[in-house]
């Protein structure tokens, strides 16, 4: 076995050019299958953060992700898909990523190297010991999130990782941490793949488990969520026609009244 961290690891596969497309696609989805299982296998370490973060929620506290890259990336998507969800405000769960924003397109140059900058980043947002931060690293070695982490945890904040190394400095770093180990990549180092997906899995766990646990979910609705377009409208008025046994049109008519499914619910008398 080769002395490297294993999202580092040199792939199952090899002459990956010489394979045919749809051998190409095999192997990338057999390899895919396996992430579910290393996820599962982290569901204590994951129910340890939730909890954490909402009891934390409920003293009036925020949550943060860090990261750099891909893994910034999916904590910056993770953190904008809140809001329109769950209906909550875009500064209860926020995301940031080494380099600012231009960083969701574009590759910049060291933004990752500085352990100083995830802590300035943080501070623009007054974090403070109400609020829990994640640093996502699937190597678990990014100076900007180690950092970032590592001065918080000073600052007293309540601190979780999302990784996908085992044993790793950023894992050592948090009071929580969570490492997915998923593997070599199918190409090897590609941790946008295997990791990603493991991290996005598990993002996924970590926010929608905390907004029901916040009660932004009743039944299995997403009873909060913004009226941003015809498709979640129509969403809600089906919402309701199934809460209050009512007709498509006094549906719409309660639901453009009240702009909001839960306000309709409550109105109605319905569940809520």
């Amino acid at each position: 076995m080769e002395n490297k961290p294993t999202t580092e690891r040199s792939s199952n596969y090899d002459h990956l050019e010489k394979m045919s497309t749809r051998e190409l696609l095999e192997n990338i989805n057999t390899e895919d299958k396996s992430v579910p299982l290393a996820v599962e296998k982290q569901l204590p370490a994951i129910e340890k953060l939730v909890d954490v973060i909402v009891s934390r929620m409920q003293e009036g506290g925020r949550l943060f992700y860090i990261g750099a890259g891909t893994s910034g990336r999916l904590g910056v998507l993770d953190a904008s898909e809140c809001p329109p969800t769950f209906g909550v405000s875009e500064d209860w769960v926020i995301g940031l990523i080494a380099g600012g924003d231009h960083a969701l397109r574009h590759a910049v140059e060291n933004a990752e190297d500085d352990p100083e900058q995830a802590w300035k980043d943080l501070e623009k947002f007054h974090i403070s010991k109400k609020d829990v931060l994640v640093g996502i690293a699937a190597s678990g070695t990014t100076p900007y999130v180690i950092g970032g982490v590592k001065r918080a945890r000073k600052e007293g904040i309540a601190t979780g990782c999302v990784t996908c190394n085992a044993g790793s400095t950023l894992g050592a770093e948090v009071e929580f941490p969570i490492e997915v180990v998923v593997g070599p990549e199918f190409v090897t180092g590609s941790t946008r793949m295997k990791s990603g997906t493991a991290q996005k899995l598990v993002l996924n766990m970590i926010s929608t488990s905390s907004m029901i646990k916040m009660g932004r979910v009743k039944g299995n609705k997403m009873v909060d969520m913004q009226l941003s377009n015809k498709k979640l409208v129509n969403r809600g008025i089906k919402m309701i026609m199934e809460e209050l046994n009512v007709s498509e049109k006094e549906a719409s008519t309660l639901l453009e009244e009240h702009k909001s499914v839960r306000k309709v619910l409550r109105f109605m008398g319905g569940r809520d």
